[in-house]
């Protein structure tokens, strides 16, 4: 009996062990299988950031060109409207009244009676931004003059407030601080069903850039400004990087503007769609007029950008913000004639001191070593790292940093042992379910309570692995119209390792030739699988690499088409169309299309005859109509979108399908239980 006994347990362990055994094997499996689907998603974050900075160090170097050509004008007056902002509401005559700006002026504009949108009167009231949102959610655009009144009782009150804003929590017992908007409204909706409307017992600090990108730029602002005229000492915006005339140019809220106001010259009357040029040129100057950042309680700092080992808060808030109506465009020192270009010129006429405390302010990311360099990522700011932290916050009395400026997959991230905190509140910034959205509660502690959240438009969840699918898809597809737009100059540089022209080169030469060529910090040996084939000996076959869907193309030989050089520069097209239309309508006039042609040949040296310039606008001019149409500007270049759509700016979506998501979500919200959709309570 003892025998069978021991029999017995010796079969039952076998069993358990097994049992381990496949459990460990099972655990070992699915380690390995998540760590695979992170390495894939920092690879398609690395992805969609490194494109974004470029994106950026493009529009400065676009900027710096546009900036070239004006130092070269005598009349500088003629095309100041390329790198300025405009004038305020209006100008002091000699007998002390003002006299108003016409390019902002609203008294003139008249609500029709069969305008279906939100009506305000001022003051407003909280029934009135009830009422604006509930117009928003259902896909109604706020009159003209509504916006106009909206900025400037706005401005009125921004000029009246310092650089840097003090809020304290001891009446409300804590404060909410919320990162880039970017135009995403459902996620502002979000938060205020989340956390509440804003209020004296409920008060917030926006932290800047809440337009371009995102399709509802100026329905976002327009709300943010009108609770900060209902509650000017409870809610605090400060600037953003993207609260500027030369950003907007290129990512998306100039042409939000002109698309929602479009100004019709056929057809004057046309009801809210006339004023696109007012709005732009108001929306510069309350922008201008917004505090570079804001402390609480005297210890917490927030600023969208961050710091530098130069930055003294008490210079910062001395100096006159309103000069800096772009801040990429330095003003220069009283007296000082135009600057020629060169560097010694640009540090005697420009007061750089001062230039850099608000360029820091707004631009700086944090780094994970010490010390204090230019951000050369983005083109502007600095990178400042653990030691200037703690330098600059001692300096102040400060014990955090709350800034934002950097989109971050959970919405939020420490850094420098917890005295930075990065913020962004706009979920799914690059790609659907590429990112939460995050605010911070601050107590009377000052400890931050992060909440996080995803906007949804159903109860559905994607599982990890068809969420990283879905943006690993999105970053691939954007990285390989890059590449597609800088065929020629890749086919170069792998002839370089390959003189032979066998058609091969090794990995790392590949990888090699894709980071020379397109300047893009990606790891290229990792998506070598997933962008071009290899032999049996482990060698590129780089032609596939060039098998991409192209744009059709009308050049001759072997260089590149002028199809893919105005592709690979579509943004800068872009750009540069929205700056040479003076009045922000949307279409380029004759006279508009004279005066930058004569900058541009000013600028390159080159005489064109006036006669020559409108000869080259009528051949744009397709359809006789006696203006040019972005739909113009492009066929002149015979550039077209494969798709069948227009060239948009980032992150833009079409309007009717923007207003469906936006009603699908916020009812979805609606529906949701008390622990919410999508949000964890840190």
């Amino acid at each position: 009996m003892g025998c069978g006994g021991s029999n017995q347990a010796k079969c039952e362990m076998g069993s358990t062990e097994k049992s381990i055994k496949a459990a460990l094997l099972i655990q070992r499996w699915y380690r390995r299988y998540q760590a695979r689907l992170e390495a894939r998603r920092r690879c398609t974050w690395n992805i969609f950031q490194s494109l974004e900075y470029a994106g950026e160090q493009d529009q400065l170097k676009l900027y710096n060109f546009f900036n070239d050509m004006m130092s070269v004008i005598n009349d500088d007056s003629k095309n100041a409207y390329i790198v300025n902002g405009t004038d305020e509401e209006g100008t002091p005559s000699k007998d002390g009244t003002v006299i108003k700006n016409p390019a902002t002026d609203f008294s003139d504009i008249e609500v029709e009676a069969d305008y279906k949108g939100a009506h305000l009167t001022f003051p407003l009231t909280i029934k009135m931004v009830q009422e604006l949102i509930e117009s928003f959610k259902n896909g109604r655009i706020l009159h003209t003059k509504y916006v106009l009144q909206v900025l400037s009782e706005a401005r009125k009150i921004l000029k009246e407030k310092p650089n840097i804003n003090q809020a304290t929590t001891a009446i409300a017992k804590q404060i909410t601080v919320c990162g880039d908007l970017h135009g995403k409204l459902d996620d502002l909706l979000v938060i205020f069903y989340k956390n509440g409307l804003p209020s004296p017992e409920n008060p917030y600090v926006f932290n800047g850039d809440f337009v371009d990108r995102g399709p509802f730029s100026v329905e976002t602002a327009i709300l943010l400004f009108c609770c900060f005229l209902l509650y000017p000492n409870e809610v605090y915006l400060n600037r953003g990087n993207h609260e500027d005339h030369v950003m907007n140019l290129r990512y998306g809220f100039i042409k939000e503007v002109q698309s929602k106001y479009k100004m019709s010259r056929t057809d004057p009357n046309q009801r809210g769609k006339q004023h696109a040029s007012r709005i732009i040129k108001t929306f510069q100057d309350v922008f201008a007029w917004l505090p570079l950042a804001t402390v609480i309680n005297g210890k917490v700092l927030v600023a969208h950008g961050g710091i530098s080992d130069k930055t003294d808060l008490t210079f910062l808030n001395s100096i006159d913000r309103y000069r800096y109506k772009s801040v990429l465009k330095p003003p220069l020192k009283e007296g000082a004639e135009p600057i020629t270009g060169d560097d010694d010129d640009l540090a005697r006429k420009v007061d750089f001191v001062e230039w850099r405390q608000v360029l820091d302010v707004l631009w700086s990311d944090p780094k994970l070593h010490d010390g204090c360099s230019p951000n050369s990522f983005r083109g502007g700011g600095s990178y400042f790292g653990p030691d200037v932290t703690r330098k600059i916050l001692a300096k102040h009395n400060l014990d955090l940093l709350i800034r934002s400026h950097e989109c971050k997959p959970e919405g939020y991230e420490f850094i420098h042992d917890g005295l930075v905190l990065t913020v962004f509140s706009a979920s799914n910034y690059y790609e659907i379910g590429s990112n939460r959205g995050a605010y911070v509660k601050l107590g009377m502690d000052l400890k931050p309570q992060l909440v996080q959240y995803m906007v949804s438009k159903s109860h559905q969840k994607l599982t990890t692995k068809q969420r990283v699918s879905r943006v690993e898809s999105s970053a691939m597809r954007d990285l390989k119209e890059i590449i597609t737009a800088n065929k020629s100059k890749l086919k170069e540089a792998y002839l370089k390792f390959d003189p032979q022209n066998t058609g091969f080169i090794t990995v790392n030469e590949w990888a090699h030739a894709m980071n020379e060529t397109l300047d893009i910090a990606i790891q290229w040996r990792t998506l070598k699988e997933r962008l071009v084939r290899c032999n049996d000996e482990g060698l590129v076959e780089y032609e596939s690499c060039l098998e991409l869907e192209v744009l059709y193309s009308v050049a001759d030989g072997d260089g590149p088409s002028i199809t893919e050089a105005l592709y690979r520069n579509k943004s800068s097209l872009e750009t540069i169309f929205r700056t040479m239309d003076k009045d922000q309508s949307g279409t380029i006039t004759m006279d508009e299309f004279e005066d930058a042609c004569e900058l541009l040949s000013s600028h390159i040296g080159t005489t064109l005859s006036k006669e020559s310039i409108r000869d080259m606008a009528r051949c744009i001019d397709i359809n006789k109509d006696g203006i040019i149409d972005f739909n113009e500007f492009l066929e002149a270049f015979r550039l077209v979108d494969p798709h069948g759509n227009q060239f948009a700016g980032e992150g833009e979506h079409s309007q009717s399908n923007s207003v469906a998501d936006l009603k699908a979500v916020t009812d979805e919200l609606q529906k949701s239980t008390a622990n919410g959709n999508g949000a964890n309570m840190l």
